[in-house]
């Protein structure tokens, strides 16, 4: 077992693809790279562990626990810089680092680290009860309490169905405001039953909440925008022939890596043999084919079960 799944496991958390994702980036030892999405630190531990005395490597996350991780963890490493900051920021942040096009390679570990869904006062999971709050960075903006105090049913409505599928979202939302209206909902596991209680019909082996929990998270932090906006600052940051790693877990992250990364469609009314215009110039070009992880390490952290990684190349 190398070094960086030692610290992992100590820390409760196990990146997911780390060879797969981090050796699709490294085809220098002596580049600039990004980790914007730190977490307990297991990628950029291997990351480094892959650069000469040469290569740099700057860490980006808005949790402050994950900063202060990263600030003991790499002390006395003149090659690490970690930045306190949403991924959504990494145009403004390498700008002010100096890195602006000159980056080798960035990587993206999306969704929930295992520290904070395992974390109850954190507020994501329902194993346990904890505060409702759910923020990656909880000195900042709403918490998922302070959302749901305050939204309409028919909003609710919308956000868990479109980013958590729930088939029964009206019945749900319209559970969560009228509880709402007899006491206010500030913690995980009361909010869990009643979900638990308006939900008709629970699949085996999958708590009824699992999807709005998902769903109200990623309203409350914003994630699918900051994906959006982090994969079009990649395209301006990175170096020609520098790469992307994107690791999802579920549907709707990986969708947005996938089209961002697709040859952008051909306009019909242009003869083939003519070149396009230059709006249709595209940055992207797909580096193999979609990754996931395979028996060894599903045994070993069946988190993973869901991770898809995909690489792009900067080309243009």
């Amino acid at each position: 077992m190398d070094t960086s799944s030692i610290s992992e496991l100590q820390s409760g958390h196990i990146s997911v693809l780390l060879h797969e994702a981090v050796e699709a980036l490294t085809l220098s030892d002596e580049g600039r790279f990004v980790d914007a999405t730190y977490g307990r630190g297991g990628h950029s531990q291997y990351l480094l562990s892959q650069l000469a005395q040469e290569g740099s490597l700057l860490a980006i996350d808005r949790d402050p626990e994950a900063v202060a991780d990263a600030t003991a963890r790499f002390a006395d490493e003149p090659r690490f810089t970690m930045c306190k900051a949403n991924f959504a920021e990494l145009e403004m942040v390498l700008s002010e680092q100096g890195w602006f096009g000159e980056v080798d390679g960035v990587l993206l570990d999306l969704g929930v680290s295992s520290p904070q869904l395992d974390v109850a006062e954190r507020g994501f999971g329902f194993s346990r009860d904890g505060d409702l709050d759910m923020r990656m960075d909880p000195q900042n903006g709403q918490s998922a309490a302070q959302w749901l105090s305050q939204v309409e049913a028919q909003e609710l409505a919308v956000v868990l169905k479109e980013y958590g599928d729930e088939r029964y979202a009206k019945r749900i939302a319209a559970a969560i405001v009228s509880a709402r209206d007899e006491m206010p909902i500030t913690r995980t596991l009361q909010l869990a039953e009643i979900i638990k209680v308006a939900h008709p019909r629970w699949e085996r082996h999958h708590h009824p909440a699992t999807r709005s929990f998902q769903a109200i998270r990623i309203q409350v932090n914003g994630e699918l925008d900051a994906i959006s906006t982090v994969l079009a600052a990649c395209a301006k940051v990175l170096k020609i022939g520098g790469r992307v790693a994107v690791i999802s877990f579920h549907s709707l992250e990986d969708r947005i890596a996938k089209r961002t990364f697709r040859q952008p469609i051909p306009d019909p009314r242009i003869p083939r043999h003519l070149p396009q215009p230059a709006s249709m110039a595209h940055p992207w070009r797909v580096v193999g084919k979609p990754i996931k992880a395979g028996s060894a390490e599903l045994d070993s952290n069946p988190r993973a079960r869901s991770a898809v990684l995909r690489v792009a190349e900067r080309v243009l």
